[in-house]
Formats: C-alpha cells, structure tokens, sequence
C-alpha cells in the first residue's frame, strides 16, 4: 500500500493547538511495553528533534518576515508533537535502560535502512557505522549488568536484538579527516535515499544530544567513563550521515524534504505500531504533518518557484520503515567487515593503511590514559567470569569475538601493536 501525503489533507493550523493536559500524556509501563514501542518513541521525539533545530537554523538565515512567521507557527506544534512523544518515557526508567533502548534505535533502525538502501556506497556507510552502535550496545549492556540494576539489558530488547562485540569501540576512534562522506545529490538519488538519510541523520543526532546531555548522571566513575568514549563516537556519526546529505539544496527545499519525511515516518509508525493508545498518536501527529507539508510546499512554490511534484515521488512511498530484528543481517556484516576503517571517504580494512597514517596518532593521543569501553569488559570478566551477552543465533561469527577469544581478532592485532609501539611500550 502506497502513501502519497500530498495527495492527503490535514488537520487545519487554527485546530493543532493542545492544552497541556493533552501533551502531558500518560507514559507507558516500561514492563511490559513491547521493545519496538519504546523504539519508536524514542525514535520518533528525534524526528521531532530535527524538525524543530532545522526550522530555527532556517529562521537565523532568513530575513523574509512572511518565512519567519510560518515557521514558526509550524515549530510551536512541532514542539508540542514533540513533547508528547517524550513524555511518553516514563520517568522511572534509569538513565540506563533508557539508553539501551536507543542504542536498540541504533542497531535496528540502521540494519532496516541498510538494507532498504538502494545506493551500493550508501549501503556502505550504513553498514559501517551499525556494526559500531552495535558495539556500543554490548559495552552498556555490560556496564548495566555491573552497576547492579534491577533490570537486565534482555528485559529491554527481548529476544528481538542479539548482544554481542561488533567493531571494537576502541578502533572506533579516527581523525576527522577520515568521517567524511561522498554527498548525494537530490537531482541523482533514489527518495528512498534521501528519506533513509534525512532519517539516520535526525536517529544519531538525539544520539549524540543525549549523551551530551545525560552522560554525566551517573555517579560511578567507570559509568561516567563509558558514556564520555561513546558520546564523542556519536558526534563522529552524526558528522559521517550528515556529509551524504546534497549540500546544495535551497532551505525551502530542504524544508519540504523534512516535512516529507516525518509524514512517511508518522504514517511508517501508525502502520507498524501495536499499542492502541499510541498508534492514535501516531495518526494524530501524522495529520498534522500532512499540514505542514502543504505549508512548506506552498512556500516553495511562491518564493523559489519550485513545484515540490518535480522532485517527490508521483506514487509516494510504498514501504513503511520497519522496526524488526536484523540479526542475521548483522551477523552477515559482521563476517564481511568487521576490520572495516574509513580512510578519506572509503572504507577499508584496517589492514590496509599504511603505519604512518593519522589514524595511528589519533589512537595514540585519545587511548593514551586507558579505554573505559576496553574497561567495562575486562571488569565485567574478572568479577563474573565472562562478560554479558545476548546470542540467540549461536556463536559470535567470528572466532575471536567469541567468549574466551583474545578479542583483539582480525588485522586490529596489527594497529593495537603499532599504536603501543609509538607509545613507547
């Protein structure tokens, strides 16, 4: 079944506004919501995210009056969209379950992208940074099992998502140079391209945001550690999916393509969702949005004389995104390129750069005092014996990540050996 929104009508501007007896909706029960519910508000109050800071970037560099004031009529029910979708997470939940669920988000959400990608580099870039968030699932789980929390990492993903090593968090730090992209252009790219784009951009940037907000809640040290190394990997993720985004796009065009996609989103949660209560908000909030497409696409229209009809799809999207176990994929990306580094804006295995690349010196300067990532799994071993894991397929695919190997597997022996060396150890 397709969906067109622009062949869609809307809930009325004048009749969007809600009290805030509305907005402070009741949150779910953690216990016994379904993981893929938790995803999707998770998800999709990092939809409303983007909306909100793209449309006042947009108003910091515009002097038009007229622009300004739609937008912000447009911003104000988009905070109070947002809004409701936050406070659907309940306030009993730790800042540690909570972060579980988005790292799911990571893992879940990226692995459909993948593999919906039509573009092979673009597919790349996906793959890439999944097996990274997939690493950083299994660094907190462990940490969660460490800090004695009443509930365990499986109580939050279910059987849906495995929790196993994927790339080392600690090879995940590189120079900058090295986490920038070939950028699509909107003229040449498939629209599910650009919607799995825009999409992973907003998903890691409430990432990263929260991280940067939350990371210092904790009290334990090594807690505290932990999130400090994966924050900073976020901020390279977002930097890695922001630069395939088409640089060139006017703001007006760049709005009608947000706007675009958070209707195929609400409409992609509304079709997927199981919780009665929630799905009604689904529709409500995609209603609105239906709207707010008009609104951007009238603006294009009057001002940069652009019919949004000669860019967006004439049969609009025929899929919905899909929050559903990729376990198989990740294992399947995993065997292929787990020793996978970026050098300029390819990958390749890590093998392959030469000793003297910046890479090295990256290492050596951020691992210099110790890596709380490396930290958390070693602690976990020595008190329990093993570390914490989630392997409903079997076996990790690759013999050196199982339990018991020396985790350093692949050519990573090779850059751990010369990054000690130029330490002097």
């Amino acid at each position: 079944m397709a969906f067109n929104p622009l062949k869609e009508r809307g809930i009325p501007m004048d009749r969007q506004l809600r009290n805030w007896s509305e907005l402070n909706v009741t949150p779910y029960d953690s216990r016994d919501v379904h993981p893929y519910t938790r995803c999707r508000v998770i998800f999709m109050n990092g939809i409303e995210v983007e909306a909100i800071m793209n449309s006042h970037q947009f108003a910091r560099h515009t002097a038009d009056t007229g622009i300004k004031q739609r937008l912000a009529m447009v911003r104000r029910i988009e905070q109070q969209q947002q809004k409701a979708v936050n406070w659907l997470i309940p306030g009993s939940e730790t800042t540690l379950e909570t972060t579980i669920g988005y790292e799911q988000v990571a893992v879940d959400l990226t692995g459909w992208l993948a593999r919906q990608e039509p573009d092979p580099y673009l597919k790349k870039v996906y793959e890439f940074a999944l097996l990274e968030d997939f690493d950083h699932l299994y660094r907190y789980a462990n940490l969660m099992d460490l800090m004695g929390e009443t509930r365990t990492a499986q109580d939050i993903v279910g059987d849906l998502t495995e929790i196993l090593p994927g790339r080392p968090t600690i090879f995940q730090h590189r120079d900058p140079h090295d986490e920038l992209r070939r950028p699509m252009t909107l003229k040449a790219a498939d629209t599910q391209s650009v919607m799995n784009a825009l999409t992973i951009v907003a998903a890691e940037q409430q990432t990263m945001n929260f991280y940067m907000d939350r990371g210092n809640i904790p009290e334990n040290p090594l807690a505290r550690a932990l999130y400090l190394e994966i924050a900073e990997i976020e901020e390279e993720h977002v930097s890695h999916y922001e630069s395939i985004l088409d640089p060139t796009l006017g703001w007006l065009t760049n709005l009608v393509l947000h706007e675009y996609n958070e209707c195929w989103l609400y409409w992609s949660c509304m079709q997927t969702e199981n919780n009665s209560r929630i799905k009604a908000l689904w529709e409500l909030h995609l209603n609105m949005e239906i709207e707010h497409l008009r609104i951007a696409c009238e603006m294009l229209k009057e001002i940069d004389g652009i019919d949004p009809e000669s860019f967006l799809p004439a049969d609009g999207m025929t899929e919905p995104l899909r929050f559903e176990p990729n376990k198989e994929y990740v294992r399947d990306v995993l065997r292929r390129t787990v020793d996978w580094t970026a050098w300029d804006s390819e990958f390749v295995p890590i093998g392959d750069l030469p000793r003297d690349h910046r890479f090295y010196d990256y290492q050596k300067a951020v691992n210099a005092g110790g890596v709380p990532t490396e930290q958390v799994i070693e602690r976990r071993r020595a008190e329990q014996g093993s570390d914490y894991r989630i392997a409903t397929e079997g076996e990790h695919p690759d013999p050196a990540l199982r339990q018991g190997g020396n985790g350093d597997s692949f050519s990573y022996a090779r850059a751990e050996a010369d990054i000690l060396e130029k330490q002097g150890a």
